[in-house]
């Protein structure tokens, strides 16, 4: 099992996190092209680890949209 990364010390999860502080829909091929990171779903599962609430919806077949909405915020 992986565990997941601390916020604090990853530049990866700070860059989603970046994204998403505006608190609007996001798509995956947007985080995917502000961040250069292609695991947008593990990036999205390890800010959920760190406490982060960050909320899914379907925006289509097979595409997912992910916005922040939790109070705690570090970037």
């Amino acid at each position: 099992m992986r565990h997941a990364a601390q916020i604090e010390t990853s530049e990866r999860l700070q860059k989603v996190l970046e994204v998403l502080q505006d608190r609007q829909w996001h798509g995956t091929f947007d985080i995917m092209m502000q961040t250069s990171l292609c695991a947008v779903g593990s990036a999205i599962s390890e800010l959920r680890a760190n406490g982060i609430e960050v909320e899914c919806r379907c925006a289509g077949k097979g595409r997912y949209e992910y916005r922040l909405n939790s109070e705690r915020l570090f970037v």
